[in-house]
C-alpha cells in the first residue's frame, strides 16, 4: 500500500537540483546568478569545489534578475564563483517531546554541539494564524504562580501579553518565575538578542533545572545576523505550535520582540525598503501581527504567551511598544521607579491591564482586584500631599482608608524569586488585605 503511494507520486516529485552563481557580496547582502526560487526559500551556499562546506542562506529579494540572499552565519568566506544551491522549500527544523530539555539555535540544532535526538520530524517555521473562526473564547485562567499577575492581572489560557520595560528592570528575572512556576504542561523560551553571557545566566539561575526540565530554549544572541535572530522567533513560534496541535496547553515567552523588530528593520533596509518612523521599515510593522497571532487558542490546544517589549528610554509610546500593545490582549508595564524601591516584581498596576481578566475569574476575586485597585489609586493621586503633610486625616474617608490599607497593599506586591503562589493563596491573601477585621 505504501509502495503504490509511493509510485503515484513520483510524477510530481521535481528531480531537478538548481544551482547558482555568487556575483558579489554588499554589506549584509549577497547577490547571484539564480538559482530559479522563490522569497523565503532556503538556500546553500558552497564555500569549496567539494561541497564540504556550505553557508545557510535565505532568498530575501531579487534585484532584476539576480538573486539577494541573507546568510544565516558570517560572509567571510564567501568569494564571487561560489555555487549557490536552493532546496526549493522555506526553513524547517526538527521538533519532538525529546527536545524537551534542550537549547538548541534558531536552525532547530543544539547549542551544545552534541546530536539531536531521534524520533523528531520536520516542521516549517513559518506557517499562518489559525482561522479566527476556529480559536475557541479564552475561559479557564493559566496560573503562574506570581501573586501580583494571578490576582490583580490574571492571565487567560491562550492570552498573549507583552511586558513592558525598560533594560535592567527584572524582564527575564520574572520570565524565569513564570517558566518554573505555571501550570502549562510546556514552556518554550526564545532569547533574541540577548547578550551572550546572560543565556547560561538565565538557564542556570533564573529558569533553574526544574523550569529547564518542562522547556524547549530557543537562543539567538545579539552577535548573530539580523536573519539568525528573526528565525530565533519564527523557530520558537513553531515549536510551540507543533505542540498546541498535539493538545498541550504551552507557555511561549520571548525576550524580546523588540530585538525581533529591529532584526526585521536591518533586513529592510539591506533589501532597500523606505525607513519610515525611528527607522523602521514598512516590513517590520506587517510581520509583527503575522507572528503574534500565531500564538493564542486554536481547536486544538493553546500557546499562552509572554512578549518581553524593551521601551527605548522607559517610553511606553514608541514604534514598537505601540504596535504591540495594540495587537496583543493585555500588558504588563514594570516600572524603573517602583524597582529602584526595592519592590520586585516591579509591576506597574495602574497602567497595566489583562484585557481578559473579566472573564476567566469569578465575581468575588473580580470584586477584590477592583478594591486593590481603587485604594491603590486613591492613595498615588493624593501621596504628594499626604507626604508634605499638607492632608489631614479625617477629610477624606476614601483617602484614609487608603492610607491604611498602602502598605499591605505594597506587601502583597511583593515577591521573592524563588516564592510560589497558587491563585487560591492568592485570592485569600487579596481577601485578608481589605477584610473588615483588620
Amino acid at each position: 500500500m505504501e509502495l503504490t503511494k509511493v509510485i503515484q507520486q513520483l510524477p510530481s516529485i521535481d528531480s531537478y537540483r538548481r544551482f547558482g552563481k555568487v556575483l558579489r557580496v554588499i554589506g549584509l547582502m549577497i547577490e547571484s546568478k539564480g538559482p530559479k526560487a522563490s522569497i523565503g526559500d532556503l538556500c546553500y551556499i558552497y564555500l569549496d569545489k567539494n561541497k564540504q562546506k556550505k553557508v545557510h542562506a535565505e532568498i530575501v529579494g531579487f534585484n532584476d534578475e539576480n538573486v539577494l540572499l541573507m546568510p544565516f552565519t558570517n560572509v567571510h568566506d564567501i568569494s564571487p564563483g561560489c555555487i549557490v544551491e536552493t532546496t526549493s522549500s522555506p526553513l524547517q527544523v526538527k521538533v519532538g517531546n525529546s527536545l524537551i530539555g534542550q537549547v538548541v539555535n534558531s536552525l532547530g540544532e543544539p547549542l551544545d554541539g552534541t546530536n539531536l535526538p531521534k524520533g523528531l520530524r520536520s516542521v516549517p517555521t513559518e506557517n499562518e494564524p489559525p482561522n479566527p473562526m476556529k480559536r475557541p473564547p479564552i475561559s479557564d485562567q493559566v496560573e503562574v504562580g506570581v501573586k501580583i499577575i494571578d490576582g490583580l492581572l490574571s492571565v487567560g489560557n491562550g492570552q498573549r501579553i507583552g511586558i513592558f520595560a525598560g533594560s535592567g528592570v527584572g524582564k527575564s528575572t520574572l520570565m524565569g518565575m513564570i517558566a518554573r512556576n505555571s501550570n502549562a504542561d510546556l514552556n518554550v523560551i526564545a532569547l533574541i538578542g540577548e547578550r551572550g553571557r546572560e543565556v547560561r545566566e538565565f538557564i542556570e539561575r533564573d529558569l533553574g533545572p526544574e523550569g529547564l526540565k518542562k522547556s524547549i530554549v530557543v537562543v539567538a544572541t545579539s552577535d548573530q545576523p539580523a536573519l539568525m535572530r528573526l528565525k530565533g522567533a519564527m523557530t520558537a513560534t513553531a515549536i510551540a505550535e507543533y505542540f498546541r496541535d498535539r493538545g498541550l496547553n504551552v507557555m511561549l515567552m520571548m525576550d524580546s520582540v523588540t530585538r525581533v523588530a529591529m532584526a526585521q528593520r536591518e533586513i529592510g533596509l539591506a533589501t532597500g525598503e523606505p525607513p519610515t518612523t525611528k527607522g523602521y521599515t514598512p516590513s517590520v510593522f506587517a510581520i509583527l501581527p503575522k507572528l503574534l497571532e500565531r500564538t493564542g487558542t486554536s481547536e486544538h490546544g493553546t500557546i499562552s504567551a509572554f512578549y518581553t517589549v524593551l521601551v527605548d528610554g522607559d517610553d511606553l509610546n514608541e514604534p514598537i511598544a505601540d504596535t504591540v500593545r495594540g495587537i496583543l490582549d493585555g500588558h504588563i508595564v514594570l516600572d524603573r521607579e517602583l524597582a529602584n524601591k526595592g519592590q520586585f516584581p516591579a509591576i506597574n498596576v495602574l497602567k497595566s491591564v489583562s484585557r481578559v481578566m473579566p472573564s476567566i475569574v469569578n465575581e468575588v476575586h473580580m470584586k477584590l482586584a477592583d478594591r486593590i485597585r481603587t485604594l491603590l489609586a486613591t492613595y498615588l493621586n493624593s501621596e504628594d500631599l499626604i507626604n508634605i503633610g499638607a492632608y489631614k486625616r479625617g477629610s477624606s474617608i476614601e483617602i484614609d482608608e487608603a492610607i491604611y490599607y498602602y502598605p499591605k497593599i505594597v506587601e502583597f506586591f511583593k515577591q521573592s524569586v524563588h516564592e510560589n503562589f497558587s491563585t487560591e493563596e492568592t485570592v485569600q491573601l487579596l481577601s485578608s488585605i481589605v477584610s473588615k477585621g483588620d
